[in-house]
């Protein structure tokens, strides 16, 4: 990894933060995209400590945005002169049903359209940087999940869950068509699911869910083993060829006949570019 460059979001705490404090220590410079400042600023002092000599850098944005997104993506595009890997990877689970400015659902806004849009915003640096990797961090949870596309905003039966594990199907299926148009560029682009972590995840979903988290976590894996794969697919020899798969601990999973949707997965995106009021390049 050394002399290569990372981009990655929600990466100051849980698995995100294990990820980037690993990629720089193998020699990557790494560039965060936070929201909060204060944590922003404390993982960047980290970095800075394991990989002295390396000019690590962090953006702030809100993910959840759509205006903040392409705000991000256009100032990391301009200050990076190549990027050989990004990490999509913020995410979160609200209970309540909460719409964002933009009129989206937020859950459907930060789980999926950032890695959207944050994507689309650097395609021409990963291009340009080939052979170069997308890494998008989905879950388990999208194995219950189908998509409905007459109601991608849950307007009806919400539940924070459920759509939760929507969004994460999204996640698999973005990247499905991604890799597709990818095909023959030198930019792969993976997802995977990496295990029930006891991170922050769920602390500030609300209600009975967040009590049910924190009980459940005394059972989970910790961040350094839910961040194996993240750092596999990003740097493994292994996976630099493989585009298009669903991992988990570090091997080729199999997800849901939905996430293998190939219809769903074009039709989502080009329900991405509407919301977006982009075009995205074939």
């Amino acid at each position: 990894m050394r002399g290569k460059t990372v981009v990655i979001t929600g990466a100051t705490s849980g698995i995100g933060q294990v990820a980037a404090e690993k990629l720089a220590g193998m020699g990557a410079r790494i560039v965060l995209v936070a929201r909060d400042r204060e944590r922003g600023e404390a993982e960047l002092a980290r970095l800075r400590e394991k990989a002295p000599g390396i000019a690590h850098g962090v953006h702030y944005a809100d993910l959840s945005r759509l205006a903040e997104m392409k705000r991000a993506a256009a100032a990391i595009a301009a200050a990076e002169p190549r990027i050989d890997v990004l990490i999509n990877n913020a995410g979160a689970l609200f209970n309540q049903r909460t719409l964002t400015e933009d009129g989206l659902e937020l859950t459907f806004a930060t789980n999926h359209m950032s890695y959207f849009l944050l994507t689309h915003g650097l395609r021409e640096r990963l291009l340009a940087s080939a052979p170069a990797r997308v890494i998008n961090t989905s879950s388990d949870a999208h194995r219950r999940a189908q998509l409905d596309f007459a109601d991608l905003q849950t307007e009806r039966g919400y539940s924070g869950f459920r759509v939760y594990g929507v969004s994460k199907l999204c996640n698999i299926l973005f990247t499905r068509e991604l890799s597709r148009r990818l095909a023959g560029s030198g930019v792969t682009a993976n997802s995977l699911h990496p295990g029930f972590v006891a991170t922050r995840f769920g602390d500030q979903s609300g209600g009975a869910f967040s009590t049910l988290v924190r009980v459940a976590k005394v059972f989970a894996l910790s961040p350094e083993q839910g961040a194996e794969t993240l750092v596999y697919l990003a740097s493994s020899d292994e996976a630099a060829s493989v585009s298009g798969e669903y991992f988990y601990k570090c091997r080729k999973a199999t997800p849901t006949r939905a996430a293998q949707d190939d219809d769903a997965a074009r039709r989502l995106w080009q329900e991405s570019e509407r919301l977006a009021g982009i075009s995205a390049a074939e």
